[in-house]
């Protein structure tokens, strides 16, 4: 069992070695990429170069890659929003060929997983976005393209039609049988959708990763676990429950300082060390 840190805590702005030292530096061992390009430039090869280095210096390791939704996050102006599920064939395989860039990471820094949104969250408003038939074609091509890099694929429970826990089960167990992808439990989003509980033991079979992060059940406010309103203990009874020994991945944001929300994570963490211990 690893705890890491999204690079979602950084995700306003370029990535630097800095920020990767700073996970270390509360203890953490590996980290999710956030493949925006305003973020970080997964189709420069310097950039990844770069990375590679920077992983090399820290100690840590490449566990996961969020792949794009988007080409910028933040800042002014109009941004492309990447949906893998939308109706319009050039809009879908656009998507598809951000998230195959993304992969090509794989071929200079090897990772494990990475994590892929079906649609857009509900509050985009743009229902053509998150088309079932689309979402398994692009799922299929995306599975092959993961593939060919030695990486597996986690469909992200985010709430939409498509991806709550049993949604998800159901395009995997039943639309895409041939398809060999996971689910990424984000605890936040079940957080907002129902009882967490039931999300993990709905998905059980599923788990490959976690996005982990707590909010009040109204919004998507990617807290340090214990600062929200999900019932951590009984979370992780569950999670052990299932037979879960993977990575616990937390994707962090807020107000704060990232040294402050990482000293909160660094506290959460201990938390959970102690819970699975007693559970």
């Amino acid at each position: 069992m690893r705890f890491g840190v999204s690079t979602h805590l950084y995700h306003d702005g370029r990535l630097e070695r800095d920020h990767l030292a700073q996970i270390a530096a509360y203890g953490f061992e590996t980290i999710e990429l956030f493949a925006t390009r305003s973020h970080f430039d997964y189709r420069d090869e310097s950039s990844i170069a770069h990375l590679a280095q920077w992983l090399d210096g820290t100690g840590l390791k490449l566990h996961s890659v969020h792949a794009p939704i988007t080409d910028v996050f933040g800042g002014p102006g109009p941004h492309a929003i990447y949906s893998n599920a939308v109706g319009a064939h050039e809009r879908r395989e656009a998507a598809v060929r951000e998230t195959e860039a993304a992969l090509q990471v794989a071929r200079r820094i090897p990772f494990n997983v990475i994590v892929v949104h079906l649609g857009t969250p509900t509050d985009v408003k743009n229902p053509d976005d998150n088309n079932r038939g689309a979402a398994v074609r692009s799922l299929d091509e995306i599975c092959q393209l993961a593939d060919k890099v030695g990486v597996r694929v986690a469909v992200e429970v985010i709430p939409n039609r498509l991806s709550d826990p049993a949604s998800l089960v159901q395009i995997l167990e039943s639309d895409a049988e041939s398809i060999r992808a996971g689910i990424c439990l984000d605890f936040g989003h079940a957080h907002l959708m129902g009882d967490v509980a039931d999300a993990i033991e709905t998905v059980a079979e599923h788990i490959v990763t976690t996005h982990v992060h707590d909010n009040h059940a109204r919004k998507d406010e990617h807290l340090v676990p214990y600062l929200g309103s999900i019932d951590w203990d009984l979370a992780l009874v569950t999670m052990q429950k299932i037979g879960y020994d993977g990575t616990y991945m937390m994707e962090l944001a807020g107000d704060e300082s990232p040294a402050a929300i990482l000293e909160e994570a660094r506290r959460a963490r201990q938390r959970f060390e102690r819970a699975l211990a007693h559970a």
